[in-house]
């Protein structure tokens, strides 16, 4: 054997030291154990991001369900309603009024309309208080308002009657002395039930009440209010009025509004259409966009904020696991592990809780929005991106909560963990 071979000191250098490593598939094991270690701990730790991420899923589901019902609503009463203002009196002073006797049946002639009436409210000065009969007390809190309206107005406001009927073209062409009364002005004049016909009085005039309603879908005003048919009111009150400052309320079929709208200023004025001017809904997909674009920003914000709370969560309970291991970040630094190392593994231990807290609170959150809609009979909308999207922001939040803690740990020298 050569003295080549026998040198101790060339045989120690052909051997090079072979540096540590810590493979991807060794930092998802560390980090499993260090979870599965305090389970307990650990699920306090992801608790944080499974409130923020079921937060977040629950809200922008929930936003895109209630939109979906706004949409809905809103294409069933208020796309499908016109009115149309008396502006004669603004073109020419002495115009008279806007809309002309048979303007009930000029417009529901148009295709689309369902209901179309005149309304206005009559003024009436403090000697024709509303009262009821045959004493005749008065309606405690403010003066009762009466409306007069045709039976088309009736109609297109959709009232949901609690006894009696509505008045009809009859009681309407012969002028007939009826009104119908809204609940809270029945109840404020003392006049419970119709089946001892009560009457009441508006000055010395008296009215057969014919019917009460519960509910409106359009013109809520009219539940506050005695209300009488346009040409009994035009009779008996055309001196105290005078000129009415008159609105017609038109129900259209789903689509038809903006038509309607462009037509029935002529049809009822083909003299002078500019005396009269349509007021038709917005476009639904804009007013759609507008809703649901202002509830996502507010509710992503909130979201923001539960994300926030559940990372600074993960950072802490992270942190304060690093204190207490020091002694095995220390052992594993004397055995080689290098800073990088210690830091990939805090860094997968924090991202792994995000993650389990991401795929729970996704989980939770989807619950929350089926269950809200079961209750409110509405139909869950949840996007499949925010489902798909939820744990990733999960293992992002998890990761970066444990980037503080993680540099903590990779910064602690061996000889002073080993100390402690």
């Amino acid at each position: 054997m050569s003295a080549r071979r026998l040198l101790p000191g060339r045989r120690a250098r052909s051997r090079p030291v072979e540096p540590s490593r810590f493979a991807p598939r060794d930092a998802v094991a560390e980090s499993l154990a260090g979870v599965l270690q305090r389970p307990a701990r650990s699920a306090l730790t992801a608790l944080g991001t499974v409130l923020g991420v079921g937060t977040f899923v629950a809200i922008l589901g929930l936003t895109a369900t209630t939109s979906s019902q706004i949409d809905a609503r809103f294409n069933v009463l208020s796309a499908t309603q016109v009115e149309i203002e008396d502006v004669a009196a603004q073109q020419n002073e002495f115009a008279g009024p806007g809309f002309p006797e048979d303007a009930d049946a000029r417009v529901e002639r148009l295709h689309g309309v369902r209901h179309a009436g005149v309304y206005y409210e009559v003024r009436l000065d403090a000697s024709h208080a509303v009262r009821a009969a045959p004493v005749g007390a008065g309606a405690e809190g403010e003066p009762v308002d009466v409306v007069a309206a045709s039976p088309g107005a009736l109609a297109a406001a959709v009232p949901t009657l609690t006894q009696g009927r509505l008045y009809d073209t009859y009681h309407s062409r012969t002028r007939q002395r009826v009104a119908v009364l809204g609940a809270s002005t029945a109840a404020r004049l003392g006049i419970t039930t119709l089946a001892t016909q009560p009457a009441i009085f508006v000055g010395d005039e008296p009215f057969t009440v014919v019917g009460i309603i519960g509910d409106v879908e359009r013109e809520a005003d009219l539940l506050m209010s005695v209300v009488v048919p346009r040409t009994t009111a035009d009779e008996v009150w055309g001196g105290i009025s005078g000129r009415p400052d008159a609105r017609m309320l038109i129900a259209t079929d789903m689509g038809a509004a903006q038509q309607v709208a462009r037509l029935a200023p002529t049809a009822l004025r083909p003299d002078h259409p500019e005396y009269l001017k349509a007021v038709a809904p917005p476009d639904p997909k804009s007013l759609r966009s507008n809703v649901t674009s202002d509830l996502n920003q507010l509710f992503l914000v909130l979201a923001g904020i539960c994300l926030i709370i559940g990372a600074v969560g993960i950072a802490n309970t992270t942190l304060v696991a690093v204190l207490e291991r020091t002694g095995e970040i220390g052992l594993r630094r004397a055995l080689g592990a290098r800073g990088r190392h210690i830091t990939a593994q805090f860094l997968a231990e924090s991202g792994a809780l995000g993650t389990l807290g991401g795929l729970i609170g996704t989980s939770l959150g989807t619950l929350t929005v089926v269950t809200v809609a079961w209750v409110r009979d509405w139909t869950p909308v949840v996007h499949p991106e925010t489902v798909a999207a939820a744990p990733a922001i999960g293992l992002v939040t998890g990761v970066l909560a444990g980037l503080y803690p993680a540099w903590r740990a990779a910064s602690i020298e061996p000889a002073e963990a080993l100390r402690r």
